[in-house]
């Protein structure tokens, strides 16, 4: 009989099958198998089995309108991955056809009952230009037929995960051309598992083998779990090179492999080489007289490109282990230490230091500033992750119908913009009560103030002889001084204190002045959120579930905090700078002003040191013309991004680009930016709709957004060139689409006005 015909193929029988049907690892397996080596028992679910659930089910269209918003090479990493998210929601609650899940049933039920590996055999997945190893899922100790049909389905939406899509578009693979085949396998209990390389992949032209080995299961070791032994063998003589031991709880004890358990894996090496004709990357378990052939493919030779981000974008999926660690280290060493810099920088007095005193306190700003990149990139990005990893937990337990329904158990986090926001809030409150205060606010804000200190302090004095007045002043100053050193561009918040106010009085206008502020609205229980979770993994992994929600508050509420920790950092080098700037102008040496950026950090610094350069310029900013002049006759009707927030509304545009457009939002208006940050969530229940260059769902203008209840867009490439302020548009969350122009029955009611005239 025609193979193809089958959904469901024996691994006894996988040898006589096409590898386009059984996929690359599933193929090798067969011929390993039929030549007589020791390979799991288990069968393949073929690619023809994917595509009929495709076809049956609709996914395949679903999977093309998904892809079809952007093109997938101008899509950032938390697009691709707010992609994948909604992929695989959809395949994780698409039910397989009849025909395909009773042949998989089938084929379970020959397993007797044994417990089960579910791993991926995509098409091309085992090349030797091309390895897909750890992009596709794997799900093991599966038992029962339905946990088998779910995990299968897991397998399948993992084509089209985050990683898998970019490493794709790195190669320029189209994957709307990719096919997905699944191997399940008997679970084989040993307590050793590893890796080996028929030759070293650093070196190939070097006669070395390499051998790693763990305690208990091979996933142990590739997903990053447990620290490995590795040996070093050359492969002509089997003469040991180097040993290192795994970093393990039990270090130092002895190696986990003896003489003999060695040279039965480098036999095995031999044997796969000599059957496939290439030196094999090999995952096995087991010991000398019992070696178990779990996986072979070529070692994959292909040497990245000079700009190739593929092994950064994998940093950010980090396994159980290394997010543990990272929650540690992120939470008990660095955001402290990032809050504790922060505030003794804003607690030295600068101008008390002599010039050189004054030059170091800069460079030490800077070097500081460079630090936390560094960290914020390798680390705090990574960390992140902890978040998407809950995203996933909750709904391949839950399978809900919304896949971000998710986010309503990151609520109620006490993060530093939630207190800013309860501290706009509570003065909001005051002022609404208040009718004389408010008053003398309103006159304030309608008259342009060139901002000092002095000036700041003259302006808001006579508030203190009206009631409530120094209360609010106190407030007010608290506020500014514990959240409000911080920066937008590069221009520091703290300087600019009056620029609050107009956001102050459009908050009391607010119909939602809360307590919490954006971060705090709902209308989703989390309570109800965490038991559905917790009922839906079982008592068995409701320790493993707690973990990852508190992993995932933790990433989301740190993820958070870092923003503005490192703002503040910023912030005060720009104080620093600028008390330097103010130097050199009061000693007349600067010759001619620029714009206080990081470019000019070093050269104020370099004229403090050296006094007899008298002619100091600043340099100034590059401005970016747009090639795109925005005109009422040339926009497009429609711009498509990201649905980010369910909802319909309708405003003009006011684009977010400095410190005085956030003092310009206005209650009702479409809040237009490039990426809504930690500092500017405060206006955001002003927004009747918030639109996003940048895009994904875990943003934060796309959270604050669907937790205050306002549509949200993002994703739309070169959205501040195509808008400007007070262009009328319509925010559809739902489809993600923005309308510019009046909404379509706005048109037709006029049409019809017409036509009756």
């Amino acid at each position: 009989m025609d193979p193809r015909q089958h959904w469901v193929v024996p691994l006894s029988e996988a040898a006589n099958c096409p590898e386009e049907l059984i996929g690359g690892k599933a193929a090798k397996l067969g011929c390993a198998q039929a030549a007589g080596l020791v390979v799991p028992d288990g069968f393949c679910v073929t690619a023809s089995a994917y595509e009929e659930f495709l076809a049956q089910s609709g996914l395949a269209k679903s999977v093309a309108m998904e892809l079809g918003r952007k093109p997938l090479e101008t899509m950032r990493w938390e697009e691709i991955w707010d992609t994948a998210l909604r992929i695989r929601s959809e395949f994780l609650r698409t039910e397989i056809p009849k025909g395909v899940s009773a042949d998989i049933c089938r084929a379970v039920k020959k397993m007797h009952g044994k417990a089960v590996a579910v791993r991926s055999s995509a098409l091309g997945e085992d090349s030797a230009g091309i390895s897909f190893a750890g992009l596709h899922e794997s799900v093991v100790g599966v038992m029962g037929e339905e946990a088998v049909l779910q995990a299968v389905r897991r397998v399948w939406a993992s084509l089209w995960s985050d990683a898998a899509l970019l490493y794709r578009r790195e190669l320029s693979l189209d994957p709307m051309h990719s096919r997905m085949a699944v191997l399940v396998q008997e679970v084989i209990a040993e307590d050793r598992s590893g890796v080996a390389f028929g030759q070293d992949p650093r070196k190939l032209e070097t006669d070395c083998a390499i051998i790693e080995a763990v305690p208990g299961q091979c996933a142990l070791l590739v997903d990053g779990t447990v620290d490995p032994d590795r040996w070093i063998i050359r492969r002509s003589t089997g003469e040991l090179v180097d040993w290192r031991p795994g970093i393990r709880d039990e270090a130092g004890a002895d190696p986990l492999l003896e003489e003999d358990d060695l040279a039965g894996v480098l036999g095995l090496l031999g044997r796969v080489e000599e059957l496939f004709g290439w030196p094999p990357d090999m995952e096995w378990t087991g010991r000398a007289a019992r070696l178990t052939l779990l996986q072979a493919r070529p070692i994959t030779t292909n040497e990245p490109e000079k700009d190739d981000e593929r092994s950064w974008y994998l940093s950010l999926r980090p396994g159980a282990k290394r997010l543990n660690d990272l929650a540690r280290r992120v939470s008990e060493e660095l955001i402290p230490e990032l809050e504790e810099e922060g505030r003794r920088f804003a607690a030295e007095d600068l101008t008390a230091y002599n010039d050189d005193e004054l030059a170091d306190a800069i460079d030490i700003r800077l070097d500081a500033l460079h630090k936390w990149h560094v960290v914020y990139r390798e680390e705090f990005i990574p960390f992140a992750h902890g978040v998407r990893q809950l995203a996933r937990y909750y709904n391949d337990a839950v399978r809900p119908s919304d896949p971000y329904e998710f986010v309503g158990l990151l609520k109620d986090q006490d993060m530093l913009a939630s207190r800013r926001n309860r501290a706009f809030a509570k003065l909001a409150r005051k002022l609404r009560t208040n009718k004389v205060l408010k008053d003398h606010l309103l006159a304030i804000v309608g008259r342009e103030i060139q901002t000092t200190q002095t000036n700041w302090l003259q302006t808001i004095q006579p508030l203190r002889e009206l009631a409530g007045g120094n209360e609010l002043i106190e407030d007010l100053d608290l506020l500014i001084r514990d959240f409000m050193d911080i920066t937008v561009g590069s221009q520091r918040l703290i300087d600019q204190p009056e620029l609050i106010l107009p956001t102050l009085l459009e908050l009391t206008e607010s119909a939602e002045t809360t307590d919490g502020g954006a971060e705090d609205v709902g209308t989703t229980d989390t309570d109800d959120l965490e038991s559905r979770l917790l009922q839906a993994v079982g008592d068995g992994r409701r320790d493993e579930a707690t973990e990852v929600l508190r992993i995932g508050r933790l990433s989301w509420h740190l993820r958070d905090d870092d923003n503005l920790l490192v703002s503040r950092i910023e912030s005060q080098l720009y104080r620093a700078a600028s008390v330097g700037v103010e130097r050199l102008r009061d000693n007349g040496r600067l010759s001619k002003d620029g714009d206080l950026s990081e470019a000019a950090v070093p050269v104020i610094s370099a004229a403090l040191r050296n006094p007899s350069q008298q002619s100091v310029e600043l340099p100034r900013k590059e401005e970016c013309a747009s090639s795109f002049q925005s005109s009422s006759s040339a926009k497009a009707r429609q711009l498509v991004g990201q649905p980010a927030a369910p909802g319909l509304a309708t405003g003009s545009v006011r684009r977010i680009k400095s410190p005085e457009s956030l003092a310009g939002f206005r209650s009702g208006e479409v809040l237009l930016c490039d990426a809504i940050q930690p500092m500017m969530t405060h206006i955001v229940p002003l927004a009747a709709a918030v639109v996003e260059r940048r895009g994904g769902m875990l943003i934060h203008g796309a959270i604050i957004a669907r937790e205050l209840g306002i549509p949200c867009v993002n994703g739309i490439v070169d959205v501040m060139d195509l808008l400007v302020d007070g262009d009328l548009v319509t925010v559809d969350g739902h489809l993600g689409i923005v309308t510019v122009g009046k909404p379509e029955f706005d048109l037709e009611l006029a049409a019809i006005a017409d036509e009756k005239n």
